[in-house]
């Protein structure tokens, strides 16, 4: 089966789930996945393993935009997506942590495949800064660190944000406020799938 008869499934389900730094993203991807069936995509993960990856072309480059809070360069991250998309046998894709901006967006939906919908979790500053430096203490994640963490805020604010205003104007945005627990979270979630679901 050729890569573009695989991408061009009309049953294929892509989720972008966003959120600022410490929202939960991958908490409540890793719920969904055991519920849904998804294959879980963090575009952050697949960016660490290929900046780890010998040999890498782009380790360098991946390795100094995290470092300094910044984003990879689209190509990069898409590049990556999309190969994991063709490699897998599932059709349901759960997205975290992408698209960062609104042109990576554009350039996915054009490129590789439509979203189906995105989920935002709404969380305040103060309590992804708690969550973040907490993980820090045994992460040993080189961008979970005050200085940092302040960067990727700021990123997120200025260019992932706009992500979910270009969405919400297609009513494809559906906005979880993710302050309480893990589980009072995912009450919220959860039944937005099972209705996606239910209506397939």
């Amino acid at each position: 089966m050729t890569s573009e008869a695989k991408l061009s499934k009309d049953d294929m389900t892509v989720c972008f789930i966003l959120g600022g730094p410490g929202s939960g993203k991958g908490t409540q991807c890793a719920k969904l996945v055991q519920d849904f069936g998804f294959v879980h995509m963090s575009a952050g993960d697949l960016l660490r393993e290929e900046q780890q990856r010998p040999g890498s072309e782009y380790g360098e480059l991946i390795q100094n935009c995290i470092k300094e809070g910044k984003i990879v360069p689209m190509e990069v991250t898409i590049t990556l997506l999309e190969k994991k998309i063709i490699e897998s046998d599932s059709n349901r894709f759960l997205i975290d942590g992408f698209p960062r901006q609104l042109d990576q967006a554009l350039a996915f939906e054009k490129e590789v495949v439509e979203s189906t919908l995105i989920i935002y979790l709404e969380c305040s500053e103060e309590v992804m800064l708690k969550r973040l430096l907490k993980r820090g203490e045994t992460s040993g994640r080189i961008d979970d660190n005050k200085e940092t963490i302040l960067k990727r805020f700021k990123t997120f604010l200025e260019l992932s944000y706009p992500v979910v205003e270009h969405f919400r104007k297609s009513g494809k945005v559906h906005t979880v406020p993710c302050e309480d627990s893990v589980e009072e979270v995912y009450a919220r979630v959860k039944p937005i799938f099972a209705e996606l679901f239910k209506q397939k």
